[in-house]
């Protein structure tokens, strides 16, 4: 018996260009780490949400009424800022950076709750400002003064 010879032609093609492929362009690599940012920050941002919202599900009674409030009046006036937890409590962030939160009076035996504002806060006003607030309830009033203080503190 011979051997036969091998007729199968090589993987290139005989018309081959010169042409080498050079991988992605600088755009494309770009646009890929900027998605790859964004995913990051959608999953970050999903997972503070989940952390915010069990923290506020182990408050009691009316603290979790107010904090579930406090929550959503942040989320519409401030839509930018994340929700994360903060010393174990709720806060909303900018940049990584909190800008409010949210103390429970239970938590740390007090006799009211606390809404207050980091120094990241756009709140300057002259010399002297407010950066913290006690809370007992929440009424129409307070709610349109946090909404408008949160939209400030952002700006």
């Amino acid at each position: 018996m011979s051997p036969k010879k091998d007729t199968r032609k090589s993987a290139k093609s005989t018309t081959a260009t010169d042409k080498k492929s050079k991988g992605f362009t600088d755009e494309e690599r770009a646009a890929m780490k900027e998605r790859a940012r964004e995913l990051k920050a959608e999953a970050l941002k999903a997972d503070g949400e989940s952390a915010v919202l069990a923290k506020i599900a182990e408050m009691q009674g009316s603290e979790r009424a107010m904090a579930k409030r406090l929550h959503a009046i942040i989320k519409a006036s401030a839509p930018a800022l994340s929700p994360k937890t903060w010393y174990g409590m709720p806060a909303y962030a900018k940049d990584g950076k909190v800008v409010c939160f949210f103390q429970s009076a239970q938590k740390f035996k007090s006799r009211y709750a606390t809404f207050g504002f980091s120094d990241e806060a756009n709140l300057d006003e002259g010399a002297m400002w407010p950066t913290s607030f006690a809370l007992k309830e929440l009424t129409a009033a307070e709610e349109a003064r946090i909404g408008a203080l949160v939209k400030k503190a952002v700006r």
